[in-house]
């Protein structure tokens, strides 16, 4: 079959390989893949539920937490699936325009959750340091004027990812190292010149989602400076409660994301493909995962509509249960 088309030289597909060096373990490491898969599925999913159903809890903080459930949720569902029928059916091949939706999704969605946590840093920031203008600085107008902008600028920065991709020629190989397409393990694929994609892709990073990390950090700081100030030990350690959630998911989604981005780059004589790989699934499973279970075990008021909905249902089936017995 013939896997170049000679007017474009875009192959018809590329083949992803999956987890290079680890290739009999494939079947072993989908089970650990699938299982936070799972769990990223059934809390994000879980929360989205309880935060819009109950009115109580259609507070700024909370629907920040919507916004974030909702980017996890595409953001795993772009890459793993198809990780997951890699390791199960041998399903190695994607095609080129799928790849490329993939490259754009991927990043897509981690350039918007990063401005979704700028944002939380910014909301909680606003509560501590500034709690007399809370109300009218953190209103539906900002939530709904932040979410617009998060979605414009993701899409400004990701589209002419996609387009330098799309210019390069790909006459040599379409085998991607990869579980799935990531711009950088594309782009060396190329038997063009791939500078201008590698500095856009660094410049693109550190512009959008490297600021954020450090805007985030200085707000932190300044957040604990006021936190140590606050005259109430109970005050002091709701909000370092509040905070610490926040660093956690923070550290787990910036950290992986990074390092798998400065590999492709500078690392890789020194990284083994398989290390790289792994890490770079990471950022792409496991802060979805553990969002849910950071905010929702942490925070009190979801913690408790969480347990009154499945204590309710469970009461419902006994009540059901006991009128089944009495008519029998």
């Amino acid at each position: 079959m013939e896997i170049f088309n000679t007017s474009s030289f875009h192959p018809e597909y590329f083949v992803l390989i999956g987890i290079p060096g680890l290739e009999e373990s494939h079947f072993l490491l989908s089970i650990p893949f699938c299982s936070m898969y799972a769990l990223a599925l059934i809390g994000n999913s879980l929360l989205l539920f309880v935060i819009g159903t109950n009115e109580s809890l259609h507070q700024p903080m909370y629907i920040f937490l919507m916004m974030l459930s909702a980017t996890d949720l595409l953001l795993c569902s772009s890459a793993v699936p198809k990780a997951l029928s890699i390791f199960w059916f041998k399903s190695h091949e994607i095609e080129f325009s799928g790849c490329l939706l993939q490259v754009f999704s991927i990043h897509y969605l981690f350039v918007i959750e990063s401005s979704v946590l700028l944002t939380m840093a910014y909301d909680r920031y606003i509560a501590i340091c500034s709690p007399l203008t809370y109300k009218v600085t953190v209103t539906n107008s900002f939530i709904v004027k932040s979410a617009l902008l998060s979605v414009a600028r993701a899409f400004c920065i990701i589209t002419p990812l996609v387009i330098l991709l799309n210019r390069l020629p790909y006459e040599r190989s379409n085998v991607i190292a990869h579980t799935y397409c990531e711009h950088m393990a594309v782009a060396k694929l190329a038997t063009a010149d791939t500078l201008v994609n590698s500095v856009y892709g660094l410049a693109a990073a550190f512009s959008s989602t490297g600021m954020d990390m450090i805007i985030i950090a200085a707000s932190y700081v300044v957040i604990f400076r006021a936190v140590l100030r606050l005259p109430a030990s109970e005050d002091r350690f709701k909000a370092f409660n509040t905070c610490g959630s926040h660093l956690c998911v923070i550290i787990m989604f910036y950290i992986p994301a990074f390092f798998s981005f400065i590999a492709h780059r500078v690392g890789k004589d020194k990284i083994p493909p398989s290390a790289h790989i792994l890490l770079a699934n990471l950022y792409v499973l496991v802060p979805p995962m553990m969002n849910p279970i950071i905010y929702g075990v942490r925070t009190k008021d979801i913690r408790q509509k969480v347990l009154s909905m499945f204590y309710k249902k469970w009461d419902r089936n006994k009540h059901f249960g006991q009128c089944g017995a009495l008519e029998a």
